[in-house]
C-alpha cells in the first residue's frame, strides 16, 4: 500500500490509516498479535455496553462524538476479519469441506444488542451536530446501516477461525446465514473513498471510516441471522473466511506448527565512562583545516499539513485536533517527497557539487547519513558514486546515526581530510513517509527531505570553518530504544517513546552546553566558546520539547533558529535543512558561527561548531504548497544593505 497518495482533489490521503493492513512477516504468535491488535483495535474501542452507558448518562455532547465512539465500535468487532480474511458468501453446498485454509466464524448472538441499537438511534437525533448537521446525518446513515445490523458478539472473537471440518465437528455452532447474495451489492471503491472531501478534517475521516465498515458486509445485512450447522440448507449462503494474503497463510502455518518467539537477552545496567571523552579542537588537533564549500538542500514536493494529518486520522488515533498538533509538537506542517530516498539523496549531492564547483573526479571520499534508506548492498554512498560518475573514490559508507547524522558525518569527514587532502561529499537525507504506517506520533513529526555538504582542505595557512566538534553514543537501554523501526509490536512502523526521548535529549544537551561554557572563547576573545555563538541551529526534532529542554539548560528561545513548523523532523537532514533555510529567509546574512547539536534514535548526540558563510549554501525558493492547486508568493530577498546577523536574530526572534 502506498505511503500516500493524492486524490482528485489535491488532498493528501494515508491508505493505511483508514484500510487496516498488519504486517505479519514478522509475527511468530499469538501473543505477539494479540499485542498489535490490542493497540490498534481495543485500547481506544467503547464496547456496545459501553456506548450505551454513555447514551444513558447523557456522557455524548455531539453527534460526532456519538458517531465516533459507533465507528471505533466497529472497527474493534471486526479486528481479525479486516486484518487477516477475505470474506466470501458462498453457497453452503459448495463449501469445501476438507480444506485447511477455508475458515467459518463461530459467533454468539450480541448480548442486548437491540438495546445497543435503539440507544444510539434515539440518541443520535437528540444531540447537537458539531460542525455540519446534513454532513453528519449522511455519515450516521452509513455507520448506523452497519451498528444495527450486527448480530453476534464482538468480545469473544478469536483470531483462528476454524476450519470447515472443525466447525462442523460442534452442531450446535453458530454462524452467518444469508437467505441469497447479491454479488453486484453495492460496495465503494477504493477511489471513492480516497476521493471523499468534507470541509471540516474530522468529518472526512471520520466518513472514509463509515465507507470502509460498509465494505465489511457486501449484502443485505438485514436478512442476516445466525444459524446452527444443521439447519443450514445447500442454498443457504455462509459466509467463508479466506486468509487475506501470503503472509496471514505464512503465519497461520507458524501458529500450527508452534513457532516460539524470540527473546532478546536483558540489557545490562548502564555505567558512564572511566573518564569524559574530550571535545575536538579541530584548529589544534588536526593539520588539513576544514573548509565548508558547498551546502545545498532538497525539500520535500509535498506539504502535509496539520489538516491534512486530522482528515487521515486513523482508526487507533485519540481525538487531537490540528491546532493541538502544533501547540504539542510546533509543527504546522510537514514536506513529503514524492521521489525515492536515492533520488533525493542524488539532488542533493548534485546541487552541493554545483555549488561547489567540483567535479565528480575531484571528491576523495562520500559518507550518506541516514537512517531510513531503502537499501543495504550497494550503500546508498556507493550507490552516489556510481550514480555521479565516481570511478574511484578513498571511501564510500552509510553512517546509521539518525538525528546526530550531520554531526557524526561531518566529524568523519574532517578525519578523512587528514588522509585524502581533497574534498569529502557529506550527504544527509531521510525519507519517513513510507515507514510511519498508522502510528500518530511519528506521522505527527516526521518528514522527507535532503542536504549535501561539500567539506574541502582550507588553503595553506588560512582558518577552516569548523572550531571544535564532538559525538557521543548510548545511554540507558530505555534511551538506546526510545525510537524503533522496524518495530514488529507496532506492524513494523517507526515507533517514538516520548519520554525516553525527551531523557535523552535533555541529557545530551545539558552536557553540550555545559562542555561549551568551559571552552574558550576563540580568536583570543573574552568569554567562553558558548558567549561566541551567533545562532544555535538544534536538530529540530520537537520544537515545543527542543525549547523546554534549551531552556532548563540556561539558553532562550530567540537564540535558537527553527524551521520544523514547515518542514517538519527530518533527522539526519534536519541540521543542514535548517541552515538552508535560515539563509533563504534572511536570517543568516553575514558569516556566523553556528552551534549545531544533535541527538535521537539510539541515544547518539553530536555537535560541531562552525562558520557558515551564506555565500557558500545554494538558495532553493521557498516550495510552493501541493493543496488545491495553490501556490505561495516567492520570499522576498534580502535587502541591498543586510542589518548585522545579532539585529536580524533579534527581528526573527523577538
Amino acid at each position: 500500500m502506498n505511503a500516500f497518495v493524492l486524490n482528485r482533489h489535491g488532498h493528501l490521503v494515508f491508505p493505511s490509516n483508514i484500510m487496516p493492513e498488519l504486517d505479519f512477516s514478522t509475527m511468530e504468535t499469538l501473543e505477539q498479535l494479540d499485542s498489535v491488535i490490542r493497540r490498534d483495535f481495543e485500547t481506544k474501542a467503547p464496547s456496545g455496553t459501553d456506548i450505551l452507558e454513555r447514551v444513558r448518562t447523557g456522557a455524548y455532547e455531539t453527534r460526532y462524538d456519538l458517531m465516533r465512539d459507533v465507528a471505533l465500535n466497529l472497527f474493534w468487532a471486526n479486528r481479525f476479519s479486516i486484518t487477516m480474511y477475505d470474506k466470501r458468501p458462498t453457497r453452503w453446498a459448495d463449501v469445501p469441506r476438507t480444506r485447511p485454509d477455508v475458515f467459518l466464524p463461530v459467533l454468539e448472538p450480541w448480548e442486548d444488542g437491540e438495546a445497543k441499537v435503539t440507544g444510539v438511534q434515539q440518541a443520535y437525533p437528540q444531540l447537537p451536530a458539531r460542525w455540519n448537521e446534513s454532513c453528519e446525518d449522511r455519515i450516521f446513515d452509513i455507520l448506523f446501516d452497519v451498528f444495527a445490523n450486527r448480530r453476534h458478539h464482538a468480545s469473544t472473537l478469536p483470531a483462528l477461525k476454524p476450519t470447515v471440518a472443525e466447525f462442523l465437528q460442534q452442531p450446535g455452532n453458530l454462524t452467518f446465514r444469508l437467505p441469497d447474495y447479491d454479488a453486484d451489492y453495492p460496495v465503494y471503491d477504493y477511489t471513492d473513498i480516497l476521493d471523499v472531501s468534507e470541509d471540516v478534517p474530522e468529518l472526512e475521516a471520520l466518513h472514509r471510516w463509515a465507507m470502509v465498515l460498509h465494505n465489511q458486509y457486501p449484502w443485505d445485512r438485514s436478512k442476516v441471522e445466525l444459524a446452527e450447522v444443521g439447519d443450514l440448507k445447500d442454498d443457504d449462503y455462509v459466509v467463508a473466511f479466506h486468509p487475506r494474503d501470503k503472509e496471514v497463510r505464512a503465519f497461520l502455518r507458524r501458529l500450527r506448527v508452534g513457532a516460539q518467539p524470540r527473546h532478546a537477552a536483558a540489557p545490562r545496567e548502564s555505567r558512564p565512562p572511566v573518564r569524559p571523552y574530550p571535545e575536538l579542537d579541530v584548529r589544534q588537533r588536526f593539520s588539513v583545516q576544514p573548509r565548508i564549500e558547498a551546502l545545498a538542500a532538497v525539500h520535500g514536493d509535498q506539504v502535509c499539513s496539520n489538516d491534512d494529518l486530522i482528515r487521515n486520522t486513523a482508526y487507533n488515533w485519540s481525538p487531537m485536533s490540528a491546532d493541538e498538533i502544533a501547540s504539542k509538537t510546533g509543527i504546522e506542517q510537514r514536506e513529503y517527497s514524492t521521489l525515492p530516498v536515492e533520488e533525493l539523496a542524488l539532488q542533493a549531492a548534485e546541487a552541493a557539487l554545483d555549488k561547489a564547483g567540483r567535479q565528480p573526479e575531484e571528491i576523495g571520499g562520500v559518507l550518506v547519513c541516514t537512517c531510513t534508506t531503502s537499501r543495504l548492498i550497494p550503500s546508498l554512498a556507493t550507490y552516489l558514486c556510481g550514480q555521479l560518475g565516481m570511478h574511484q573514490v578513498y571511501a564510500a559508507y552509510d553512517i546509521i546515526a539518525a538525528c546526530a547524522g550531520m554531526p557524526y558525518g561531518v566529524a568523519d569527514a574532517v578525519r578523512m581530510l587528514q588522509e585524502v587532502e581533497r574534498p569529502v561529499l557529506v550527504v544527509c537525507v531521510e525519507k519517513f513517509s513510507d515507514k510511519i504506517g498508522n502510528v500518530r506520533t511519528s506521522r505527527m513529526i516526521f518528514g522527507d527531505g535532503a542536504a549535501a555538504l561539500v567539506v574541502g582542505p582550507a588553503p595553506e595557512g588560512a582558518d577552516g570553518d569548523i572550531d571544535y566538534m564532538k559525538t557521543y553514543a548510548s545511554g540507558p537501554a530505555s534511551e538506546v530504544n526510545s525510537i524503533l523501526w522496524p518495530n514488529p509490536e507496532f506492524d513494523n512502523n517507526i515507533t517514538v517513546f516520548g519520554p525516553q526521548v525527551k531523557a535523552l535529549a535533555g541529557r545530551y544537551l545539558a552536557q553540550m552546553i555545559d562542555e561549551l561554557g568551559k571552552l574558550p572563547a576563540p580568536e583570543g576573545r573574552d568569554g567562553s566558546l558558548m558567549d561566541a555563538i551567533d545562532l544555535i541551529v538544534p536538530h529540530q526534532a520537537n520544537k515545543t520539547m527542543v525549547i523546554q529542554l534549551a531552556e532548563r539548560a540556561g539558553l532562550t528561545a530567540d537564540q535558537l533558529y527553527f524551521n520544523i513548523e514547515q518542514v517538519g523532523n527530518t533527522s539526519s537532514a534536519s541540521i543542514p535543512l535548517a541552515i538552508h533555510d535560515a539563509v533563504r529567509d534572511g536570517v543568516i546574512t553575514e558569516p556566523l558561527r553556528v552551534f549545531a547539536p544533535g541527538f535521537g534514535a539510539g541515544a547518539v548526540a553530536g555537535y560541531t561548531v562552525m562558520r557558515v558563510d551564506p555565500a557558500v549554501v545554494a538558495v532553493q525558493a521557498a516550495p510552493a504548497p501541493h493543496e488545491a492547486g495553490t501556490t505561495e508568493a516567492p520570499m522576498p530577498a534580502p535587502t541591498e544593505e543586510p542589518t548585522p546577523a545579532s539585529e536580524e536574530m533579534r527581528e526573527a526572534f523577538g
